[in-house]
């Protein structure tokens, strides 16, 4: 990494802003890093309080969609991601969780997928 670099906060004036003091992304060198993405529109006014989703799978496809809007500002690929954290609230949504991901790194193009953190939280834990 280029230590003289200078990061970059990525924002996007169509976006909710973040409910606490981060930058959503960050850029510096060829290194991006992404924050604090749910299963919510990124213009939800109300990001604080998603409306529980029948099936994990719309919110984590909503997630991995949000995540998807940075790549273009940061000139990042899914093949260049090397972690994840993933946080959910229900342990019964693991495999359909587990799923959704695989298929939708799959969609991307992706042969390997990145390391991966899961924790289970409370619901008011994520927030």
């Amino acid at each position: 990494m280029n230590h003289t670099a200078t990061p970059t906060a990525i924002v996007f004036d169509s976006r909710a802003k973040t409910v606490g003091p981060f930058s959503p992304g960050v850029s510096i060198g060829s290194l991006l890093q992404v924050a604090g993405q749910v299963g919510v529109a990124p213009t939800a006014l109300d990001a604080l309080a998603p409306a529980p989703a029948a099936s994990v799978r719309a919110p984590t496809l909503r997630t991995l969609d949000n995540v998807r809007e940075f790549f273009a500002e940061g000139r990042t690929r899914w093949e260049d991601v090397l972690m994840f954290c993933v946080y959910l609230t229900d342990t019964s949504d693991f495999e359909k969780f587990n799923d959704t991901y695989r298929e939708y790194f799959s969609a991307q193009g992706c042969e390997t997928l990145p390391a991966r953190t899961t924790v289970y939280v409370g619901r008011q834990g994520c927030w």
